[in-house]
């Protein structure tokens, strides 16, 4: 027979847990299996709706509070409770709002979902993500710290809003590759060179490109064919000769044959001011509609950190600003690049 919760998920336009407790919100952040509601808002990818009520001393505190924020992050819609006559014979926060208001609630995640599917339909989109690698020898690259993950959640985006997409992929784990839509077509490449020909093939019909990707400016002028060693008899060390990698974002931006959309992304260290006049330049010398702007520091921008984007047009002005999860981020610049592309005179 079938997996009752895997059938539950797969015919779900959307889950709504009422009332969700302390503990039932604690078993989702965690990602718990072990009792029908976990196991079927695990096996889902439906929105989920969650109406909390408990006492409001559980509400406020912090273990709970962390969990709310962790589902929020993840794209799960938390309703507030509000403030009245607990079960306790209290009063205070805690209360499940009226079923209206959670009715309310869920059917606009519905036709907000709704819209979005259609936001893209009939576009293709091409998305470069991760970062690439150049050969020093055998074993060794240089290479940089990009994951990947926002550009796979802007490819996951753009397939959910409708758009047939295609993903050129440096070095991203093959986990974060496996959990992509399953009509997403994945190329994968190692260095800027093989970038280059791959993004410059699959853009020749497509109606935007956004280039996520942190190629390198750089690579060794020659790899070696052997791996490098140590000579043991002194203390030098070898000298490795760089020359630049072709600029694809200017290359495409610049050409006859570019999409109708470009977009670059740009990761920045720096104050606001320096990361935005760099940026306007950016803009300017690669031909792009738009550039991303990334700020990059400790504890934003690469890997599994929330992110702060602002969008700036051809003329350095900020189009948009993004501040979330990469999907919060992703699901912003999908829906710009829509009514970028439907404003095009046809």
């Amino acid at each position: 027979g079938r997996a009752e919760h895997v059938e539950l998920a797969r015919i779900a336009d959307l889950i709504i847990v009422v009332p969700a407790t302390a503990n039932s919100l604690a078993r989702l952040a965690c990602g718990f299996a072990d009792d029908m509601v976990s196991l079927t808002v695990l096996a889902s990818d439906a929105p989920v709706v969650v109406a909390p009520a408990m006492h409001s001393n559980m509400w406020l505190a912090p273990a709970t509070q962390a969990n709310v924020r962790t589902l929020r992050e993840r794209g799960v819609h938390v309703i507030d409770p509000t403030s009245g006559a607990l079960g306790s014979g209290d009063s205070g926060i805690g209360r499940l709002p009226e079923p209206e208001e959670i009715a309310r609630a869920a059917l606009e995640v519905l036709s907000a979902r709704e819209q979005a599917s259609h936001l893209l339909s009939g576009r293709t989109v091409v998305v470069t993500a991760g970062g690439t690698r150049e050969p020093i020898d055998p074993v060794r690259f240089l290479g940089n710290r990009s994951s990947g993950r926002q550009g796979l959640a802007i490819a996951s985006a753009a397939a959910r809003a409708g758009a047939s997409v295609r993903v050129i992929a440096a070095n991203v784990e093959s986990a974060l590759l496996a959990a992509l839509p399953s009509h997403v077509q994945v190329t994968r490449v190692g260095s800027a060179l093989q970038m280059r020909e791959a993004t410059i093939a699959q853009t020749a019909d497509a109606d935007a490109l956004v280039m996520t990707a942190a190629v390198a400016d750089f690579r060794p002028e020659s790899s070696y064919q052997l791996k490098m060693k140590k000579d043991p008899t002194n203390e030098d060390a070898p000298t490795i000769r760089l020359v630049r990698n072709p600029d694809i974002l200017a290359e495409i931006g610049h050409s006859e044959a570019r999409p109708p959309l470009v977009v670059g992304f740009a990761a920045e260290t720096g104050t606001d001011e320096e990361i935005l006049a760099y940026g306007a330049d950016k803009a300017a010398r690669k031909g792009a509609d738009f550039i991303c702007l990334n700020r990059v520091g400790e504890n934003v921008g690469f890997g599994d950190v929330p992110n702060d984007i602002r969008l700036l047009d051809a003329s350095g002005h900020i189009a948009a600003r993004y501040v979330g999860s990469k999907d919060e981020v992703a699901a912003g610049l999908v829906g710009h690049m829509a009514s970028f592309l439907d404003n095009l005179k046809r």
